[in-house]
């Protein structure tokens, strides 16, 4: 592992345009320009800075996809712990917590954000909710699911809705809802509680609207902490009470249980986790629907080919990641791909550039089902950080893909594609809004 990470391995630079050169000089993810439209300044540091340091956001962006496999696989030397929780909230981290304790029940920091050998035990206790096996036997019900709610959109019989705000967003929480036992009919509560909790990594937060975010999050803990006493007394089958009762048998026979500051804080990891990145893929895969004609055919023809299916959804994961990028942190000096990164030094392995990296992945910006190192993709993270609820992801945006053609067609960016907007985060590549106008089938 060491060999990766020094400067035994320095990877070749390449001759810059000179719009390469400014962009390397000028440009920084804090920028909403640069946030919607990142690719130029991705290539621009992989080929001439690959472990660039944005001087704005004030990280280091890893930026090609054997740096970011390196990073990822050294839990010891690039700490997900300190990545996370050091820069949560960027410079109002008290005033943070200190609402929180308030008026949330409490500050529980993420527990499945932490560092080996504790990131292992919370892995151990959350893992029985995630297995493949289940999320399979999901499958029909999610398929309702999904059904049922692109049938609502059309039902109206106007040929136009908003298809992030009508159908991603509601329809990865419902998922999530129903899985984790919550009530239903939140739609719009949890995805403003979705964007506060991902606010906190976004490093674009001002006073003002860190504490509006903060009061948001006090509103979630405090309803999950009352629904988590409730599945504690009287345990049903969803996946609070998976957490809430979740034990794991140790080496010398005894038994542990999450405590209840980490069950909260997997509860809300899971709600939030469970449904902002998925519907991001799935708004995705609408804007990729609407702005490449082309896709709508090639999504046609293997839907009723599951294994094709599946293809389709890794090439869509890696083509458009809904992470951008997320953090680590040094926890020594440490060489990486011939840049000396210094001991506490914020990280970024910048997962939208990792996936675009053409000695990977040939010819990056073409969708090709026929790659043979489609797994490769890094949309999911990657070591022992890889995304726990990767099935459930997957499953959900392969459902809504085969439902979108089912029932739609002909469909069109009702706005100039200038006119899209995206959340501003570094985290995420979230569509805000997307009118489209469509035929029913």
């Amino acid at each position: 592992m060491a060999t990766q990470t020094t400067e035994d391995r320095v990877s070749e630079r390449l001759p810059l345009s000179p719009e390469e050169e400014r962009l390397l000089k000028e440009g920084t993810l804090t920028d909403r320009a640069v946030q919607a439209h990142p690719r130029d300044y991705f290539r621009a540091m992989r080929h001439g800075d690959p472990i660039h340091y944005d001087e704005k956001l004030g990280s280091w962006l890893v930026t090609r996809h054997e740096d970011i496999s390196a990073v990822q696989s050294d839990p010891i030397t690039f700490s997900v712990h300190h990545g996370y929780h050091d820069f949560q909230a960027r410079g109002l981290q008290a005033e943070f917590r200190a609402f929180l304790q308030e008026h949330g029940g409490g500050y529980f920091p993420d527990a499945i954000m932490s560092d080996p050998p504790y990131h292992t035990r919370i892995r151990k206790l959350m893992e029985n909710a995630f297995t493949a096996h289940r999320v399979k036997e999901l499958e029909p019900r999610i398929t309702q699911v999904v059904h049922d709610l692109i049938a609502e959109v059309v039902a109206r019989g106007d040929g136009k809705c908003d298809a992030v705000k009508d159908i991603a967003i509601p329809l990865t929480i419902r998922i999530i809802v129903e899985q984790l036992g919550l009530d239903h009919g939140m739609e719009e509560q949890i995805s403003r509680w979705s964007v506060a909790v991902t606010a906190q990594i976004s490093a674009m937060q001002s006073r003002e609207t860190m504490l509006e975010n903060a009061r948001q999050i006090a509103d979630l803990q405090n309803y999950l902490i009352a629904k988590m006493k409730e599945k504690e007394a009287n345990p049903t089958e969803d996946m609070i009470s998976d957490l809430v009762h979740a034990e794991v048998t140790n080496a010398d026979g005894t038994k542990e249980k999450l405590t209840f500051e980490e069950a909260v804080s997997l509860c809300r990891a899971t709600l939030i986790a469970g449904n902002d990145t998925t519907a991001t893929a799935i708004g995705n895969l609408f804007y990729v629907l609407t702005t490449r004609p082309e896709m709508a055919g090639v999504l046609e023809s293997v839907i009723d080919d599951d294994r094709q299916l599946n293809r389709f959804v890794e090439e869509h994961l890696r083509n458009e990641p809904p992470v951008r990028a997320l953090s680590r942190s040094a926890t020594k000096d440490v060489v990486v791909n011939g840049t000396k990164i210094p001991k506490g030094a914020h990280m970024l392995l910048v997962y939208g550039s990792g996936n675009d990296d053409e000695t990977v992945f040939p010819d990056p910006r073409a969708f090709d089902l026929t790659r043979p190192n489609l797994g490769r993709h890094v949309a999911f993270g990657g070591g022992p950080h890889r995304c726990i609820g990767l099935a459930l992801a997957r499953m959900e945006v392969k459902v809504a893909a085969r439902e979108i053609v089912k029932q739609m067609k002909n469909m069109k960016l009702a706005i100039p594609e200038s006119e899209i907007t995206y959340t501003p985060t570094v985290a995420t590549r979230t569509i805000e809004s997307l009118p489209i106008t469509y035929e029913p089938r």
